[in-house]
């Protein structure tokens, strides 16, 4: 079975509403809705792999960022070990450079149908 490290941000306006980017892909969770981020590659801390995955998909560059918290998820075909941050300041304007949707909801709004199961724990912390 495939394990993946992963690297996401979220990042919230200034009216409180959190950023969802749409899923793009040929598989099973094409058209659900995720924070944004991605792998992390081989010699790559978390954080850096959140610069660089932010940039690539969203261009923006992260001026700073914490630790919110992980999660360990199991899906019938891979294992992903997701770690969560929030993005408190970043440079430039978030944009769906792959060609992604992207939605700014407030974590009450949100429906968790529409995520990916293992971000669906996030959502509940956001909104405790």
């Amino acid at each position: 079975m495939n394990r993946f490290h992963v690297a996401a941000g979220i990042l919230r306006d200034s009216t409180g509403r959190i950023l969802i980017t749409e899923r793009i892909c040929d598989g099973p969770f094409d058209g659900l809705w995720e924070f944004p981020g991605g792998k992390i590659a081989d010699g790559e801390t978390p954080t850096q792999a959140l610069v660089r995955e932010l940039a690539e998909e969203l261009g923006i560059e992260v001026a700073m960022s914490r630790p919110f918290m992980n999660l360990h998820h199991e899906y019938p075909d891979r294992i992903v070990d997701i770690e969560f941050f929030f993005v408190t300041s970043w440079n430039g304007a978030p944009a769906g450079l792959e060609g992604q949707g992207l939605r700014w909801v407030l974590p009450s709004d949100l429906d968790p149908e529409i995520l990916l199961p293992a971000d669906v724990p996030v959502l509940e912390a956001l909104r405790a």
